[in-house]
């Protein structure tokens, strides 16, 4: 019953990350929590997940044209910093308030995916883009003159930052924020931002990883294992389906299955907290 519980959600956890570029740990948290793993164990035993996940879904986005490898490293590049400081205090930190923390952020991802999915109503489908965008001017350059789009930069690094953060704190990958700040602070249309946001969760992910295997923290590696080659699988056949449909109906599925997972982490949470 476990084996099949983690590769069905395994699957699941893959299917997101390679369809909308993100939402995969917002899952395999809670699946790792039902598994019998402690918060601690299930916070780094996804960054593993997703990490590696995001890492396939990112390679095969790539190679249908959907990345643009470039901007999604150095946003990464931008957000390991946090990602350090993120893993650093989440070791400091009790392990109830750490699950209160991840339902509230489950909650609050819901409800972004459902207004975007408001705003999005009648427009083109998700998964469809025409043109590939050019390149447009670069935020700093030093030569021939110095010149900074300082505001512009400022949005970056703030946003990478707080993603970075939720990425070592909570074992998140941060997908939900990834998206939405690619479009926004790098001009990048929806049908790219998925696939270049899979290269920042995997440069953030493994950042994170690398700060807590420092501090002596471990899961269950056999079962995250097996967790990591069904998401594999799925951010795949995820990632070629966002090419070929409209990912709103998915979304949409998604957002519900999120909502309900948040209120049992909440309620599971809360008292430990009383």
């Amino acid at each position: 019953m476990t084996l099949a519980l983690a590769l069905v959600a395994g699957a699941l956890i893959g299917l997101s990350l390679g369809a909308l570029g993100g939402g995969g740990s917002i899952l395999a948290i809670p699946v790792l929590l039902g598994l019998g793993q402690t918060p601690t164990q299930a916070t780094t035993g996804s960054l593993v997940i997703v990490g590696v996940t995001s890492l396939a879904g990112a390679v095969t986005a790539y190679r249908s044209g959907n990345v643009l490898l470039a901007r999604g490293l150095t946003f990464g590049a931008v957000a390991t910093g946090g990602a350090v400081a993120g893993a650093r205090a989440s070791a400091a930190v009790p392990e109830p308030m750490l699950m209160a923390a991840f339902a509230v952020l489950m909650l609050v991802v819901a409800g972004l995916m459902a207004a975007r999915q408001w705003r999005s109503r009648g427009g083109a489908p998700a998964g469809v883009h025409a043109v590939r965008p050019q390149l447009d001017d670069p935020i700093i350059t030093f030569s021939p003159a110095f010149m900074c789009q300082c505001p512009r930069a400022l949005k970056i690094l703030v946003t990478a930052t707080a993603v970075g953060l939720l990425t070592g704190f909570l074992g998140v990958g941060g997908g939900f924020l990834v998206v939405p700040a690619l479009v926004l602070a790098l001009a990048l249309p929806m049908g790219y931002a998925g696939g270049t946001s899979l290269v920042v969760i995997t440069v953030t992910s493994t950042a994170a990883l690398l700060t807590r295997a420092g501090t002596g923290l471990s899961a269950d590696w056999w079962l995250v294992a097996a967790l990591t080659l069904t998401a594999v699988a799925g951010s795949i056949a995820g990632a070629r389906l966002a090419v070929r449909t409209d990912t709103r109906r998915l979304s949409v599925a998604f957002t519900g299955v999120v909502v309900a997972v948040a209120t049992y982490t909440a309620a599971r949470a809360i008292p430990a907290l009383v």
